[in-house]
């Protein structure tokens, strides 16, 4: 049988497993900085919406509620800078559409999906699993012949380098593949989370317009809300219908309960600017311990990572932290262009941030 299994590459965490068994014999415990999931509380107004809609006995709409469509609108409308012309499809998360998008625009063999040097594996799985072809790049609009592709994916704030595009180049992008007649996927999932008042990250959608342009959100981060999968995209209106219609066929909803949450969280700012506080004291603390145990942090202008680098192989930094008792995650598992950085994840208990702090000064 050749199933689609044999289309995709080794799971990357599975080589991982080593460095977190011996970071795991650390005296006092393990502190996990690889995979970046959240780890503070759901805020209690959503946890009440979601009980709230616990008796939900029908089948809840694959466009999503009329409360959560127009939730989902509002928060576009306030943070994406675009006002109309778009429309908006509820996700089961972020990482079922990443996977699936390639599939559901009807790509397949001998069409080109752009994907950045550095990036979510899951833009390269995703092309994996319709058939197409994968190009790496950074700057398609001058390295890559458009005569093929069909899918452009950005990523600003980037995983795992939280690298911000200017403006300038995410319009320049855009307008490479509308003249090649490709769709823009642009991964916004940390738009929520810049650092650098200077240099803020920006929606596409705002940048060029919402013609042929999909953006990707998820609420993992920004609410705390990993566990729940709630996620949405928006842009050109033809192509979010068209993903409805697919999405109808194929029973991909997102549960009546977690609509009625997602409408909660998207309706409240405060919790978000409160756990932006936390991260905030968590990578001041992480990033001045990594640069006085001599890793150079690069980018990390947003998101929840650090992309730091001592100037040895990946693993062997993967290595070094875990004799400390800190897992990270090697860069290679993002792209060739990673092999000398690791990731390092801000999604830890103030407790554990400061053993890592603590551990990074002693060196031992």
């Amino acid at each position: 049988m050749n199933g689609l299994r044999r289309s995709l590459p080794d799971f990357p965490w599975d080589a991982l497993a080593p460095a977190k068994k011996r970071a795991a014999e650390h005296p006092d415990g393990i502190v996990d900085l690889s995979m970046g999931t959240p780890v503070d509380p759901v805020p209690a107004a959503v946890q009440a919406a979601l009980a709230g809609a616990a008796d939900s006995p029908g089948y809840p709409l694959t466009a999503g509620s009329p409360a959560l469509r127009a939730a989902i609108t509002d928060w576009v409308t306030r943070n994406c800078g675009i006002s109309d012309g778009f429309g908006v499809l509820p996700t089961i998360g972020s990482k079922e559409l990443v996977a699936g998008l390639p599939t559901l625009l009807g790509l397949g063999a001998g069409d080109v999906v752009v994907i950045p040097s550095v990036c979510y594996p899951t833009y390269d799985v995703g092309a994996r699993l319709a058939g197409a072809e994968v190009v790496r790049s950074d700057d398609p609009a001058a390295e890559v012949d458009p005569e093929r592709v069909r899918l452009v994916w950005l990523n600003s704030p980037g995983n795992p380098s939280g690298r911000v595009l200017p403006p300038a180049k995410i319009a320049e992008t855009i307008g490479w593949a509308r003249a090649a007649g490709a769709v823009v996927a642009s991964d916004e999932c940390y738009l929520s989370l810049g650092w650098e008042p200077s240099a803020p990250p920006v929606s596409a959608l705002g940048v060029a317009g919402a013609d042929g342009v999909l953006a990707v959100h998820s609420l993992s981060k920004r609410s705390n809300l990993a566990g729940y999968r709630a996620g949405f995209v928006a842009g050109d209106p033809e192509l979010v219908g068209e993903l409805l219609e697919v999405r109808k066929h194929s029973g991909l909803i997102v549960p009546a309960p977690v609509q009625a949450a997602m409408v909660a969280a998207l309706g409240d700012e405060a919790h978000v600017e409160a756990q932006r506080a936390l991260y905030a004291a968590r990578r001041d603390a992480l990033a001045g311990a990594l640069a006085g145990a001599g890793f150079r942090v690069d980018d990390s202008e947003a998101g929840l990572f650090l992309w730091v680098t001592d100037g040895t192989p990946c693993w062997e930094s993967v290595e070094r932290l875990a004799t400390l008792g800190i897992l990270a995650v090697p860069g290679e598992f993002y792209g060739p262009a990673g092999a000398t950085h690791v990731r390092v994840a801000l999604t830890a208990s103030d407790d554990r941030v400061a053993a890592a702090v603590a551990r990074l000064r002693a060196r031992i």
